[in-house]
C-alpha cells in the first residue's frame, strides 16, 4: 500500500488528505471534510489538471492585455506548453468576456477564453 499526503484545493478548508493506494488504484480517501476532497484526492493521484490563466496582448484596447483563462481543466503535464502558446497570442479590440482566443489549445480539446473586456 502507498500513501499519498496532499493539501485540497477543492474548497476554502484546505483539509490535509491521506490517499491510500494499491497498485495505483485508490483504496480510500481520508482526512476529507466534504465530498469535494474525496473527489479532488482521487483526481490528483490518478489524474491531476489545472485551470491555466494568463493574459494576451491587445491591439487597439484601453489596455495592452487582456486576462485569459482555459475554458475547463487542464491535464497539469501540459501547463508549461499552454503558457508558451500563449506568449505569441494579440487579439484585436475589441475583445468580450467569453471570447475564445485560442481554440483546443495544444490539442487539449479545450479553448482559451478572454476573462475580461479590454
Amino acid at each position: 500500500m502507498e500513501e499519498r499526503h496532499l493539501t485540497c484545493i477543492g474548497c476554502p478548508m484546505g483539509c490535509a488528505l491521506t490517499v491510500t493506494m494499491d497498485n495505483g488504484e485508490v483504496v480510500s480517501v481520508t482526512g476529507n471534510t466534504c465530498k469535494r476532497g474525496d473527489i479532488y484526492g482521487r483526481k490528483e493521484v490518478t489524474n491531476p489538471t489545472r485551470i491555466v490563466t494568463s493574459t494576451v496582448a491587445v491591439d487597439g484596447g484601453k489596455d495592452a492585455v487582456v486576462a485569459v483563462k482555459t475554458a475547463s481543466d487542464i491535464p497539469k503535464g501540459k501547463i508549461f506548453d499552454i503558457v508558451n502558446a500563449l506568449k505569441g497570442v494579440r487579439v484585436k479590440s475589441p475583445v468580450h468576456i467569453g471570447d475564445v482566443i485560442l481554440k483546443d489549445v495544444c490539442g487539449t480539446g479545450v479553448d482559451v477564453v478572454a476573462t475580461r473586456v479590454d
